[in-house]
């Protein structure tokens, strides 16, 4: 048995373990309580987050509003209401033990919005706030208002830094912990900087001495380090327990959580998880948030990446011309052989980009594309593929097309759509559920038969 100490977290100690929140739909609050009841810290989602009839059965989120506006609005409603019913279900299955945390991105449509109606309407059942993908400098005054703590999701130290500077300091008293979330390594959005190379991962630990220099700096030498990212068998992080370099510490498991008997999509995801191999999780700028991103390679992201490929400049004055998303447009003449040969093989629709190349997909390909562009609902505060920006109403650019709708997406992936035309987050450590014996033979833990098995180190 690994020798982890308590760790006060969210103003009570528990298990240094904490539930990595996955959202649309796997992270909930079933899984959140037993997380917690387990002794450790739950999370939920309240992305885009179930709600349910009188009869217990999941609301299909449906979306009849006309206006994106009107559709917006019915997606904030969807995910309030989701959102509180999640964490009731939290608080009951925790039994009162643990701490129940709520996951949210802070660049998700009317983040805010929804953050202060779920906290009005599920008083007493939040512990904390955990919020990424983003710079959530308002974070800290949310959490503040609600008596409740907060933790932000960084990749770096410089970004701690630069919240904690221009707005956490003002709200020092409610910030429970700091996720260290590794861009290289972790599941879902990933917090790459420019200056990063997305080819060349860098040393987690040389990086978590850095992100623990800058806490000190500002005298919050016990604020504990979540840690993020690739964790799998705690074993392989005893370096990181008790290290004076690193202060105190905990560990997130956000992938390694989905198998099991609570997580509602741990029976359809089994066997795609059991077959991964490594390198089967791929790291892409495809998201329409504009971030990086780690899914499962499947047909959505090859078709996705095969996309790109099948792109030329536009140019000021060439003889070959064509029409594209409904106007005519030049492009290089040198590219006229594989241009031919796109339109031989069926990829005859073009499409305009905003870099000012067009795209060569199949009739039905831009069908399906411009019909999701004018579904959209406004499910991101900015978005390439909708060109939509909920400051502005518009990006000032046309929808992308090389991008997709992600809220379509996760939520087929999350409620019985086809895995390999879904988007399927996942960590870069997914391949080794096919690899560790405790689930061999097809086992499915309860979320307590996984904790006590990650206790032995395991």
């Amino acid at each position: 048995m690994l020798k982890l100490d308590l760790v006060k977290i969210s103003g009570v100690e528990v298990l240094p373990l904490v539930e990595g929140g996955k959202g649309i739909s796997i992270s909930t609050g079933e899984t959140c309580g037993a997380w917690a009841s387990a002794g450790g810290v739950g999370t939920f989602s309240a992305v885009n987050a179930d709600s349910y009839d009188e009869n217990g059965k999941i609301i299909p989120q449906i979306y009849r509003g006309r206006s994106r506006l009107e559709r917006r609005q019915e997606l904030i409603d969807y995910a309030v209401a989701g959102g509180i019913a999640q964490a009731k279900i939290a608080r009951e299955r925790s039994n009162g033990k643990g701490r129940i945390h709520m996951n949210v991105l802070w660049e998700m449509g009317a983040c805010e919005e929804i953050l202060f109606r779920i906290l009005e309407g599920a008083k007493g059942c939040v512990h904390a706030i955990v919020c990424g993908a983003g710079m959530p400098y308002n974070l800290g005054e949310i959490a503040s208002q609600f008596g409740v703590y907060y933790y932000p999701i960084v990749s770096s130290a410089r970004a701690f830094s630069a919240l904690f500077r221009r707005s956490f300091k003002k709200a020092r008293d409610f910030l429970g912990g700091v996720v260290y979330e590794d861009p290289w390594l972790a599941g879902g959005h990933n917090g790459l900087s420019n200056a990063e190379d997305p080819l060349k991962p860098l040393n987690p630990y040389l990086r978590l001495v850095e992100l623990r220099k800058t806490m000190d700096n500002f005298s919050l030498q016990t604020t504990p380090i979540i840690i993020a990212g690739g964790v799998w068998w705690l074993s392989e992080w005893e370096d990181y327990v008790d290290n004076k370099e690193l202060g105190l510490t905990a560990f997130q498991f956000g992938t390694r959580s989905i198998l099991t008997t609570e997580c509602p999509v741990a029976k359809t995801w089994q066997p795609k998880l059991m077959s991964l191999k490594k390198g089967d999780v791929k790291l892409t700028p495809l998201s329409p948030t504009g971030f990086y991103s780690s899914a499962i390679g499947n047909k959505m992201l090859t078709d996705l990446l095969e996309l790109q490929d099948r792109q030329v400049d536009i140019v000021e004055d060439s003889p070959l011309k064509i029409i594209a998303s409904g106007r005519e447009v030049s492009i290089d003449v040198s590219r006229s052989e594989e241009v031919n040969s796109w339109i031989k093989n069926g990829f005859s629709a073009a499409m305009s980009t905003p870099s000012q190349t067009v795209i060569f997909a199949t009739p039905e390909q831009s069908k399906r594309i411009l019909s999701d562009q004018r579904s959209c609902c406004g499910c991101l505060s900015a978005c390439r593929f909708s060109s939509w920006c909920q400051n502005g109403g518009s990006l000032g650019k046309i929808p992308d097309p090389r991008s997709f709708c992600i809220q379509k997406s996760l939520q087929a992936a999350a409620h019985g759509g086809d895995l390999d035309a879904s988007l399927i987050f996942a960590g870069h450590s997914a391949y080794r559920f096919g690899e560790d014996p405790f689930y061999a033979n097809n086992f499915i833990p309860t979320t307590q038969q996984l904790v006590d098995r990650i206790m032995t180190g395991y």
